[in-house]
């Protein structure tokens, strides 16, 4: 099955941008091009799908089931009409049979979760035999990059270096930020093969990323008090902003620094 549009017929980083807080806009908006390319067979599970919104901008149909943790961002999920079937459930314990899905999706999800394996176990086991896993997650470089650390590290200021970088892990609530190496091991380990891979998101934009938080202040307080992250959402208010983001949205897709990585797998027993 094609699962999405062709890259040229949707404008992602404004899909993205017009209700995201930037930082977060524009990762997405890279991400969502790279399943333009990607066949998924269904069903199609998306593991920890969030509020659905990426879902709704990378794809052209609704995907099959979307499960995630939390009541609250599943209800918005279920709201967007973004899957067939959205239920609030844990990654370690999936309530499908065995081979359930074609194939599993989890954007940026699998960074955020303490005690992985048993997630990626259930994955395998509720895959069919040749389906493919498609996630991204940052990477060893991640940490390493961010420019207020490197900042500290050319100053020769690594006391202060340091706890950045554990201040900025804390923010993103990372729990993974892993090379190939180590994915590759913890993949094969559970019944994966790794068929493609590759590194994106140069220094370069994770500097955006990372002021983006601070920058992003404003869109905090319109998501508390009208639960919307972007109050005006028309190009005119976000001409600024979609400058600032277009360089990094159109930099090459494979980047040899890239500080997140995307991983196609395939399960193999």
């Amino acid at each position: 099955m094609g699962s999405s549009l062709p890259v040229q017929q949707k404008d992602f980083l404004w899909l993205n941008i017009r209700e995201l807080p930037y930082f977060r806009g524009v990762l997405r908006a890279v991400e969502a091009r790279f399943y333009q390319t990607i066949e998924l067979a269904e069903p199609v599970l998306d593991l920890g799908c969030g509020d659905g919104h990426f879902a709704s901008v990378a794809f052209e149909k609704p995907l099959s089931v979307g499960l995630d943790p939390w009541w609250k961002p599943v209800r918005e999920a279920a709201g967007r009409r973004t899957y067939h079937l959205t239920l609030r459930g844990s990654g370690a314990v999936l309530p499908f049979g065995d081979e359930s899905f074609a194939s599993v999706v989890s954007n940026s999800v699998l960074e955020h979760i303490p005690n992985l394996e048993p997630v990626i176990e259930e994955t395998a086991r509720v895959l069919r035999p040749g389906g493919l896993f498609v996630f991204c997650v940052p990477n060893h470089r991640f940490l390493e990059s961010l420019s207020i650390a490197r900042f500290f590290d050319r100053l020769g200021l690594r006391f202060l270096a340091k706890p950045y970088r554990a201040f900025f892990n804390r923010i993103s609530r990372h729990y993974h930020c892993d090379d190939y190496s180590t994915w590759k091991s913890r993949l094969e380990n559970t019944g994966f093969e790794v068929v493609r891979h590759w590194d994106y998101f140069s220094p370069r934009a994770l500097a955006v990323l990372e002021w983006g938080h601070y920058f992003g202040l404003p869109s905090l307080i319109s998501r508390w008090l009208f639960k919307r992250w972007i109050l005006v959402n028309s190009p005119w208010n976000l001409i600024l902003t979609r400058k600032v983001c277009e360089s990094v949205c159109h930099e090459p897709a494979e980047q040899p620094d890239g500080v997140y990585s995307f991983y196609i797998a395939r399960r193999t027993s």
